[in-house]
C-alpha cells in the first residue's frame, strides 16, 4: 500500500471494519476482566430491585397475603384521598391524587427497596406548603382559617387564583422531588446508617402524635385555623379546646365504635403457610359504613361537602412552573428532608422487624422520582404512608406487589365508584388511622429500660422527641441529626484509660477497677487505652498517666527552649558533616526536640528509700537478668526473639547528643542527698521518680490522628527528658503504619520500644539492668540522682512476675499444640 498510507476504496472500507472489530474485541475483552456476571448482576439488582422478589416470588406463600394486603390498603386510601383536601387544607382533584398515587406506587415498586413500603401523600408533610398556601390563596383563604365557604365558581379570579395555587403546588413537589433525587445520587443516604436507633424510634413517635392531633379534626367534626411552625403543636392543641362545645357527639361515637373493633380485631390471629397475618377489619369498616352512610343520612362530616368546593373533576397533566423554582426553594427544601427521613426511617423501622437491610440511596433515587412525576400530575408531595405501611405489613404483604395491587384497586373505584365513598363518615377513617400509628407511641412506655440500659440513647430519645413536637418535623429533624451526631462524637471520642496490674503467678494484665487480686509492678506503669487517640482525647491520657506517677508538668522557660533549639541545631550540622556514604541500611532521622515543657516529680512527697542511681550513658549494658533454670522460658519471649539486644533502647534512653546533655547549676544537696554537677536536661528535682518504666498498651487502639501523634512524641521526649522510658505494646501493624508515615519515629524514640505483646514490654522492663550502688562516682561526666525503690524490690518484683509463670508455660509445652 506504499508504506503507511491507508488504503481506499474498498480495501479501506475493509482496513476501517478490520480495525473496528480488533478495537471492540479489545473493549469487550477488557470489560470482561473487569466486570464479571456477578458485578453486572449486583448492579442491575441494586438499580431495579423488583428484579430480585419477582424473579424468586414464592406464589404459594405470598400471593393470599399480599392480595389481601392490597386490598386493604387500595380501600384505606381512597377515603384518605378524599379528606386529604381537609387535612393539608387545600384543594386538589381527587383523581388528580388517584392518578398520581398509582404512578407513584409503580415507581417505588421498581426502584424501591421496602417490601411493605406504601407510598402516597401524607398530610402532614403536605401541610408543611402552607405557607406557599397563603401567599397563592383562593376563595378568599376561608379554607385555611377552617371554614367551608363554596366559592363562586362562575367568578373568573376564583380560577385564576386556584389555577395559580396548584402552579405553586406542582412546583413545590417538582423541587422537591429533583432535591432527593440529587441527595440519592450524591450518596447522601449514608447519613442514616450514623443515626441511631433510638432517634429513629423517637422521630416515628412524634409523627405519630402529630398524626393523632391532626384527626382530631374529624374526631370532633371541627375545624380550626390550622398553624405549623416551632410551637404550632401546642397551638392547634388550644384551637382544639376552643372549640370542643362544638364538637360532634355522632362522630366521636363512629370513632369509638371504630377504635373498639380494631382493638377486638387485635386477638384474632389468621395464620396461612405458617405466615401470621391479621383479619382486615379496615375493609370491614370502610365498606360497611360506606354502605350505610348511603342508605341512612348521619349527622357526622364526611367528603361531600369538600367534593362540592372543588370546581374541576380532573386536570390533564401539564409541565409544571419554572419560574418560581426560587420563591419555594427553602420550603421545597424542608419537605424534601422531612419527606426522605420519613420515608427512610419508616423503611428501616419495616426492614428490621422482617430481617433484611434496606438501599437508602435508592430510596431517596425512588421517592424523588414518585415526586417529580406527582408534580406534573400538580399533586402534594408524596413519601411513606404510615398508616397504610403498618395495615399492608400486619395484614400479610410481603412483597410490592402488594403495593402495586393496593394502588391498582384504588384507581380503579375512584374513577367508577368514587361517589359511594363520599357519605363515609371522616370519624371511621381518623379511627382506622390512629389505631395502625397508636403502636409507635409504645416506645415512650421502654425509656425506664431504656435509661438503664444505654443513658446516651436515652437522651437522644428525649431530645429528638421533644424538638419534633416543639419544633415541628423540619427543625425538630436537624435538631435530631445534630444532636445525635454531638452524642455519636463524644462517645467515639471519650477514650477511657485504665491503669492494669499482674493477675499473680500469671501472665494476664487486668485493670485495678474490675480485679481485687491484681498486683502492682514496682517501677513499671501499664496504662491500657481503650478507644480512638485523638486530638480530642490525647491530653486527658497525657494528664492520666502523670496524676498515675505522681508527676506534674513545668512549662520551659524562653531561654531553655531557645538553647535546647539551638544545641539541636548545631547537631544536626554536625551530623551532616560525618554523613555516610556508604551502601549501608539508612540511619533514623536524628532526634528532634519538640516538648517545650518538662515533667517534675510533685513536691512533698515520701520516700521509704533512698538509693543513688547513675543516670548516664551505659556503653555496655546486659539485657537480660540471671535467672534459674525454671525462669528461661519467661526470658526467651517472642519480643526478645524479635530484639535480642536491647542496648539501643538503653542507648536512646539515655544518649549523649548535646540537646540532652545541658548542665544546670545546681544548689547544694542535703546530707541525705548526693551532691551533682550535671543534670538531665531542665531537670531541676534531684529526686527521680520511683516509676522508671511506662508501658502504653495500644492493643484497643485502631486510630491514632495527626495531631494526637504530635502530642504523643512531645510525651515520650518529655519523659525521657525526666528518665522515665516509655514502651507500647500490642500496637496493630496498621497503627504502626500510621506512626512511620506521620514521621513518629527518630534517633530519640525507635521502633525498638515497640513489643508484640504486653507481656513482652514487662519482660523487657523488669530486665534492665541498673548499675550497683558501689559503681557510683561523683564526677562532672556523670550525673547522680535518686531513685525511690531499692534493688532489693526490683529483684522482688521481677521474681514475682516471672517465677509465677513457670507452671503455665510448662503446661502449654505439654500441650499437643506446642511445636
Amino acid at each position: 500500500t506504499g508504506g503507511d498510507t491507508i488504503p481506499q476504496g474498498i480495501f479501506g472500507s475493509a482496513w476501517r471494519h478490520f480495525w473496528l472489530l480488533r478495537l471492540g474485541e479489545g473493549m469487550l475483552s477488557v470489560l470482561s476482566r473487569r466486570c464479571s456476571w456477578h458485578k453486572f448482576r449486583r448492579c442491575l439488582l441494586t438499580v431495579f430491585p423488583f428484579l430480585e422478589w419477582m424473579c424468586f416470588y414464592r406464589f404459594k406463600d405470598w400471593l393470599l397475603g399480599d392480595l389481601l394486603a392490597g386490598i386493604s390498603v387500595g380501600l384505606v386510601q381512597i377515603p384518605q384521598v378524599l379528606m386529604l383536601g381537609l387535612l393539608a387544607r387545600h384543594l386538589i382533584p381527587p383523581l388528580n391524587v388517584s392518578y398520581a398515587a398509582f404512578c407513584a406506587s409503580v415507581i417505588y415498586g421498581i426502584f424501591g427497596s421496602c417490601h411493605q413500603m406504601s407510598i402516597g401523600t401524607f398530610f402532614l408533610v403536605s401541610a408543611l406548603a402552607i405557607n406557599v398556601l397563603r401567599t397563592q390563596p383562593f376563595n378568599r383563604g376561608h379554607l385555611l382559617l377552617g371554614t367551608f365557604i363554596q366559592a363562586d365558581f362562575s367568578n373568573t379570579s376564583f380560577y385564576e387564583n386556584y389555577n395559580r395555587s396548584l402552579s405553586s403546588v406542582a412546583s413545590v413537589t417538582l423541587l422537591t422531588g429533583i432535591i432527593q433525587l440529587s441527595m440519592g445520587m450524591l450518596g447522601f443516604g449514608f447519613i442514616v446508617a450514623y443515626i441511631p436507633e433510638a432517634a429513629i424510634s423517637a422521630y416515628l413517635a412524634a409523627t405519630a402524635l402529630h398524626v393523632m392531633l391532626s384527626q382530631l379534626t374529624c374526631i370532633f367534626g371541627i375545624m380550626i385555623s390550622y398553624n405549623s411552625g416551632p410551637i404550632a403543636f401546642f397551638y392547634n392543641i388550644i384551637n382544639y379546646c376552643l372549640g370542643l362545645p362544638k364538637a360532634n357527639s355522632t362522630s366521636i361515637l363512629l370513632f369509638l365504635t371504630a377504635m373498639v373493633a380494631l382493638r377486638i380485631n387485635k386477638c384474632i390471629r389468621i395464620s396461612f403457610n405458617q405466615y401470621p397475618i391479621e383479619f382486615p377489619m379496615e375493609v370491614f369498616l370502610v365498606l360497611g359504613f360506606a354502605a350505610f352512610s348511603n342508605k341512612v343520612n348521619m349527622a357526622t362530616e364526611n367528603s361531600l361537602m369538600l367534593m362540592e368546593m372543588i370546581p374541576y373533576s380532573f386536570l390533564f397533566p401539564v409541565t409544571p412552573d419554572m419560574s418560581n423554582l426560587t420563591e419555594v426553594l427553602i420550603e421545597s427544601f424542608s419537605l424534601a428532608l422531612v419527606s426522605s427521613s420519613l420515608l427512610v426511617f419508616l423503611g428501616k423501622k419495616i426492614a428490621s422487624f422482617h430481617n433484611y437491610d434496606v438501599n437508602s440511596n435508592q430510596d431517596l433515587i425512588a421517592i424523588g422520582l414518585c415526586n417529580v412525576v406527582s408534580s406534573f400530575f400538580r399533586s402534594y408531595v408524596f413519601t411513606g404512608a404510615v398508616a397504610r405501611t403498618i395495615i399492608q405489613d400486619k395484614t400479610g404483604g410481603r412483597q410490592q406487589f402488594a403495593s402495586l395491587v393496593g394502588a391498582g384497586i384504588m384507581l380503579l373505584l375512584m374513577m367508577k365508584m368514587a361517589r359511594f365513598f363520599y357519605r363515609l363518615p371522616n370519624a371511621i377513617v381518623a379511627g382506622i388511622v390512629l389505631s395502625n400509628v397508636l403502636p409507635y407511641l409504645e416506645a415512650v412506655y421502654t425509656l425506664p429500660s431504656l435509661w438503664r440500659q444505654n443513658q446516651y440513647d436515652c437522651l437522644i430519645w428525649m431530645v429528638t422527641f421533644m424538638s419534633a413536637i416543639l419544633l415541628g418535623l423540619d427543625i425538630g429533624l436537624v435538631v435530631a441529626v445534630t444532636f445525635a451526631f454531638f452524642i455519636i462524637t463524644v462517645q467515639s471520642h471519650r477514650t477511657k484509660i485504665l491503669l492494669l496490674g499482674q493477675i499473680p503467678n500469671t501472665n494476664i494484665y487486668r485493670s485495678f477497677q474490675d480485679y481485687r487480686e491484681v498486683a502492682n509492678i514496682p517501677g513499671v506503669k501499664i496504662f491500657q487505652c481503650c478507644n480512638a487517640i485523638t486530638f480530642v482525647n490525647v491530653h486527658y491520657l497525657k494528664r492520666k498517666v502523670l496524676e498515675e506517677i505522681e508527676m506534674v508538668k513545668m512549662p520551659l522557660t524562653e531561654e531553655e527552649i531557645y538553647t535546647l533549639f539551638s544545641q539541636n541545631e548545631e547537631g544536626a550540622q554536625r551530623g551532616k558533616i560525618c554523613r555516610c556514604y556508604c551502601n549501608c541500611d539508612e540511619p533514623e532521622p536524628s532526634p528532634r526536640v519538640i516538648y517545650t515543657e518538662r515533667y517534675e516529680v510533685q513536691r512533698g512527697r515520701e520516700s521509704s528509700f533512698i538509693n543513688l542511681v547513675r543516670c548516664s550513658r551505659f556503653e555496655s549494658m546486659n539485657t537480660a537478668q540471671t535467672m534459674s533454670e525454671d525462669q528461661v522460658p519467661y526470658i526467651t519471649s517472642s519480643s526478645s526473639q524479635r530484639n535480642p539486644n536491647y542496648e539501643e533502647v538503653e542507648k536512646v534512653w539515655l544518649s549523649d547528643d548535646p540537646s540532652r546533655s545541658m548542665t544546670i547549676t545546681l544548689p547544694e544537696a542535703s546530707d541525705t542527698q548526693v551532691r551533682a554537677t550535671k543534670l538531665l536536661p531542665y531537670s531541676t528535682s534531684t529526686i527521680l521518680p520511683s516509676i522508671h518504666t511506662i508501658i502504653l498498651d495500644f492493643s484497643m487502639v485502631h486510630l491514632v490522628d495527626a495531631r494526637a501523634l504530635v502530642v504523643l512524641r512531645q510525651m515520650f521526649s518529655a519523659f525521657q527528658n525526666a528518665n522515665i522510658l516509655v514502651l507500647i505494646a500490642g500496637c496493630h501493624s496498621f497503627v504502626v503504619r500510621s506512626l512511620e508515615k506521620n514521621d513518629f519515629f527518630d534517633a530519640g524514640i525507635t521502633k525498638a520500644q515497640l513489643f508484640l505483646t504486653l507481656h513482652d514490654a514487662v519482660l523487657f522492663a523488669l530486665s534492665r539492668k541498673l548499675p550497683e550502688s558501689s559503681e557510683l562516682s561523683v564526677d562532672e561526666s556523670e550525673t547522680v540522682i535518686q531513685e525511690t525503690f531499692s534493688e532489693t524490690d526490683k529483684k522482688t518484683a521481677r521474681v514475682q512476675v516471672m517465677k509465677g509463670l513457670t507452671r503455665s508455660a510448662r503446661d502449654y509445652t505439654k500441650s499437643p499444640t506446642y511445636k
